[in-house]
């Protein structure tokens, strides 16, 4: 879509949420193209500054919830556990 800058400035929220839905927003000035606004991991990946796994996962704003029930389930669990490292039988 194509936003004359007058109504990107007016409607700026409109415009980001219509990056992250319909793709690149070009914006004009007389009639010409002078900008486009694209979302932030298309930046990036155009820069070649991805992020790596890592980095998406301390990221997640969902992690700490994560962690914290990780902790539970550990402290929750009887470590070391012991193992039975005897001779295998065959069986028939």
């Amino acid at each position: 879509m194509h936003w004359q800058v007058q109504e990107a400035k007016q409607r700026f929220s409109a415009l980001l949420r219509s990056v992250q839905t319909d793709g690149p927003q070009f914006v004009t000035r007389h009639g010409e193209d002078v900008a486009v606004v694209i979302d932030i991991e298309e930046y990036r990946h155009m820069r070649g500054q991805e992020r790596d796994f890592k980095d998406f996962l301390l990221d997640s704003p969902d992690w700490g919830d994560f962690a914290d029930v990780l902790d539970e389930v550990v402290a929750e669990r009887d470590l070391p556990r012991r193992v039975d490292l005897g001779t295998a039988t065959e069986e028939p």
